[in-house]
């Protein structure tokens, strides 16, 4: 509770995975002696939670935790006790993307004579700066899709094509083509939206009606995109 509460954010103590683990921590600790893991004190643990997402070899792990005080763990007690923390709430299996670079990590560090404690620490920080930077590579390859679904929209709309919603350059209006012809949608500071019949994105058009929102827009936009046209 007190590492709990040290939290300087309203928003971690009030966010429902940090009480959920906070409880089940609680339980654990009160719960420890009654535990179907009898071979787990407190210590092995520790020790197994933090090596839990950082793809050590089993054996290794079961070397350092029969360093530990409590009865020997044989390897599919490591086993299981891993699949077991991997399986609640709120936990994952270990990322198979970060494998590799984890055991090449981890084999440097044994090499140089690291001890394994230390190790698992190193391959937490690894861990979260990989992860970190998977984040930012996937919301860079997210950016780059939607900018090429983009100019894919925009080059349809210019060459005459029919195509969704998108805008033209850095315009604040949205333009589609339905059946050949050309609209445009633009939100008004009431937040109502105002559909236009246009013929290009320089022609100012013709007011088709004012709408709460873009699904009634489309709604509307179906039916008069397939109208017949006005006699001239």
């Amino acid at each position: 509770m007190f590492e709990y509460v040290k939290s300087p954010s309203l928003r971690h103590l009030r966010d429902p995975n940090s009480i959920h683990k906070l409880a089940r921590e609680i339980v654990q600790a009160l719960d420890g002696a009654s535990s179907i893991w009898k071979k787990w004190d407190r210590s092995r643990e520790e020790v197994v939670k933090a090596a839990a997402p950082c793809w050590i070899p089993i054996e290794h792990l079961r070397a350092l935790l029969n360093t530990l005080p409590g009865p020997s763990l044989t390897k599919t007690d490591v086993e299981q006790r891993l699949r077991a923390i991997w399986e609640e709430p709120y936990t994952t299996y270990p990322n198979d993307e970060l494998k590799e670079g984890c055991l090449a990590l981890y084999r440097s560090e044994e090499i140089q004579g690291t001890e394994m404690r230390a190790i698992i620490g190193a391959l937490q920080e690894h861990i979260e700066r990989e992860e970190d930077r998977l984040r930012r590579e996937r919301e860079e390859n997210w950016r780059r899709l939607k900018a090429d679904e983009r100019a894919k929209l925009e080059q349809r709309f210019s060459s005459g094509a029919d195509c969704g919603w998108t805008k033209i350059e850095k315009s604040e209006a949205l333009y589609c083509r339905r059946n050949g012809r050309a609209f445009r949608i633009v939100q008004g500071k009431d937040k109502r939206w105002t559909l236009h019949r246009v013929e290009d994105v320089s022609d100012k058009g013709e007011m088709l009606g004012t709408y709460l929102g873009r699904r009634e827009a489309n709604k509307a936009l179906e039916k008069m995109a397939y109208a017949p046209e006005p006699r001239r």
